[in-house]
């Protein structure tokens, strides 16, 4: 496993990844990087912590607005069991919520 350093809002990573993904993983990396510091610039949340996840919040909801099914030629058929990407987005939702606790809204 390679492993590449990276900068997310000023502050350094070494992150792994698979031999060939570099350019996803930098992709992913940047478009962290661009929604919490976003967040950060608009000067209503100034936790690090709660920028990060008001940035994952933002980046599933973009990916459950996605078409959930792929093209017909790299179709794959759904396991048993297997939801759609907004059920995974309502469970993260509800994890977060947990996780939060007493702590009130996110902004």
């Amino acid at each position: 496993m390679k492993q590449i350093e990276v900068t997310i809002m000023g502050q350094s990573y070494i992150l792994g990844c698979t031999e060939g993904g570099e350019a996803a993983l930098l992709e992913a990396v940047n478009h962290v990087d661009r929604e919490m510091c976003s967040i950060r610039d608009a000067g209503k949340v100034k936790a690090r912590e709660r920028i990060a996840v008001l940035a994952a919040l933002n980046i599933a909801y973009e990916l459950a607005e996605r078409p959930t099914a792929p093209p017909a030629a790299v179709a794959r058929p759904q396991h048993a069991g297997e939801g759609h990407a907004s059920t995974d987005v309502d469970a993260l939702i509800r994890r977060i919520d947990e996780a939060l606790g007493q702590d009130g809204q996110l902004l």
